[in-house]
């Protein structure tokens, strides 16, 4: 049975950020332009940290050392929209969520952090303007 290691991607000032920590193991932290280049990051960083933590004969769990994991990552809402904004626009995104543009401007710069409804009401408005591109023919 693999194990989960879970990691929240972050936006800070103009970069996303993550983090993961167990005791005894330490921490690793990284920063990137991308939510596919933070990913690999931190893939490649967990990876040389506990390499480097065998090579120094430092206890690892099993499941650490043998790569018996998988990473699930989540989006803080900061990250998620500035991800979303890619794609659409934050006026598209409060018509849809109904959510006023400047509370979602706040959101995305992680000034103000929603309530775990309020982040549902955004990812619910996300997957709308997702299924709006899907249905052009």
């Amino acid at each position: 049975m693999a194990h989960i290691v879970k990691v929240e991607i972050s936006w800070s000032e103009k970069n996303y950020c993550c983090g993961w920590g167990f005791e005894g193991i330490g921490a690793i932290l990284c920063t990137n332009k991308t939510i596919e280049g933070i990913k690999q990051d931190f893939e490649e960083s967990l990876r040389f940290h506990v390499e480097a933590m065998i090579e120094d004969g430092d206890v690892v769990p099993e499941w650490l050392a043998v790569g018996d994991y998988e990473i699930e990552y989540t989006l803080s809402p900061a990250a998620m929209l500035r991800e979303a904004e890619r794609f659409t626009t934050m006026a598209a995104i409060s018509r849809v969520t109904g959510i006023n543009q400047k509370l979602l401007s706040h959101y995305a710069n992680a000034l103000k952090i929603p309530r775990q409804a309020q982040r549902q009401r955004i990812v619910d408005g996300l997957h709308a303007i997702g299924r709006q591109f899907l249905a052009v023919q």
